[in-house]
């Protein structure tokens, strides 16, 4: 008998009980839509994370100080105050690798506005934090150099702070108290969102020295963020901030830093094999979805089998041989098996196309998952269909002809 003939003669099974059929393909049209769904999702969690990352700065190297300790307890990265003022201007100095550097103080802040009043995180920084670390401004502007020599007593808001404090008017050119303190509203920034660490959008920016000054009381820094002068200078930027700070710390050969830095690319890094890893994992939990559907279409043929006992034990009385009888009942199963493989990639895209509006992401499909996908369900209805088709081909014709 012919291929052609083959197929036919299984399509003709098929169609002989459709609705069989379409609930025998079931566990593989889930199998492969899931897979090609939650790769689609993973492959959007890692452009989220990639673009959040590389939202703030694609050179940024961050200084942080060490970990205070209490009675031998660590109090955490960053709990030390190591960190000072005069760090940052010697990094500007010394280190060729380095194109801006912005110290960063932080504290919690109320800030009052007529009768409207709200708490939130107060920046003391330079007007190199744009430079360093994308900062759009939506009204107004970024304070200059000379209000940061000058203590000058103006800020810059997140566009929440401005939202809670103004609503609908315009903040520029407002006057503020920071826990008691006049200031001049300058610029409100572009919303931002959160960088995954803390709300962008609420906080509030004023010059560095005017922080230090009215409301620290201490040149002490929460963090030194450093841009390298492209991403291939980043590793030679780090070694020259730390032998400046270990020099400047007055650290020996075999004393620890008493500071930390965190390169950019090393988080970027991290958090895409973390996002990779769990798509990875969501997605073999979805392929085990395919291995069932394997499973009921290898059930589904036996049955079929044992149905079509009689007139396989005709076909190989009159000559068909074993190879044919083989054939027909494996390409029944690869056809379960690949109909509800294309018909998983439909739904699979669909809701990948969905994910995609609802993320304001296009291109999500992979064409590696469909095809993955597609040849794994192939593989499923060899495998799950050798042992009806040999079960098939090994009957004996005189025990099928008898079988009732």
């Amino acid at each position: 008998m012919p291929l052609t003939e083959i197929i036919r003669s299984a399509f003709r099974s098929i169609r002989a009980n459709r609705m069989r059929a379409l609930l025998t393909m079931l566990g593989v049209i889930v199998g492969v839509a899931s897979v090609i769904a939650l790769s689609a999702v993973g492959q959007a969690s890692t452009d989220s994370v990639t673009q959040q990352v590389e939202a703030l700065g694609s050179n940024l190297l961050t200084i942080m100080p060490g970990s205070a300790s209490t009675s031998g307890v660590s109090l955490g990265a960053g709990s030390a105050t190591t960190l000072v003022y005069s760090d940052a201007a010697a990094i500007t100095a010394n280190d060729p690798n380095v194109a801006q550097v912005a110290p960063l103080v932080q504290r919690s802040v109320q800030i009052v506005y007529g009768n409207s009043n709200t708490s939130t995180q107060l920046q003391g920084t330079t007007a190199n934090y744009p430079l360093v670390k994308p900062t759009p401004v939506a009204q107004g502007r970024f304070f200059l150099p000379q209000e940061v020599t000058a203590n000058a007593q103006v800020a810059v808001l997140g566009s929440q702070t401005a939202q809670t404090l103004f609503g609908f008017q315009s903040a520029v050119g407002q006057t503020i108290d920071l826990n008691g303190v006049p200031y001049t509203v300058i610029g409100v920034l572009a919303p931002e969102g959160s960088n995954g660490f803390q709300n962008l959008d609420d906080r509030v920016m004023i010059p560095i020295t005017t922080a230090m000054n009215e409301l620290t009381g201490s040149d002490v820094l929460n963090s030194i963020d450093v841009s390298a002068t492209s991403q291939q200078d980043m590793a030679l930027a780090q070694q020259e901030i730390t032998s400046t700070l270990r020099n400047l710390h007055q650290l020996g050969p075999g004393e620890a830093s008493d500071f930390r830095i965190m390169n950019q690319a090393t988080i970027l890094s991290t958090l895409q094999s973390v996002t990779q890893e769990m798509t990875d994992l969501l997605t073999g939990v979805a392929a085990i979805s395919l291995v069932v559907g394997g499973i009921g279409i290898m059930n589904i043929m036996l049955v079929s089998v044992t149905e079509r006992t009689r007139e396989i034990g005709i076909r190989k009385a009159i000559g068909a041989k074993r190879s044919v009888i083989m054939a027909q009942f494996l390409v029944e199963s690869v056809v379960l098996s690949v109909g509800g493989g294309l018909i998983g990639v439909v739904l699979g895209g669909g809701g990948a196309a969905i994910a995609g509006i609802v993320l304001h992401k296009s291109g999500l499909v992979s064409l590696s998952a469909v095809l993955l996908s597609v040849g794994f369900a192939i593989v499923i209805g060899v495998v799950f269909g050798v042992y009806p088709a040999r079960k098939a081909s090994a009957l004996h014709p005189i025990e099928a002809l008898r079988y009732e």
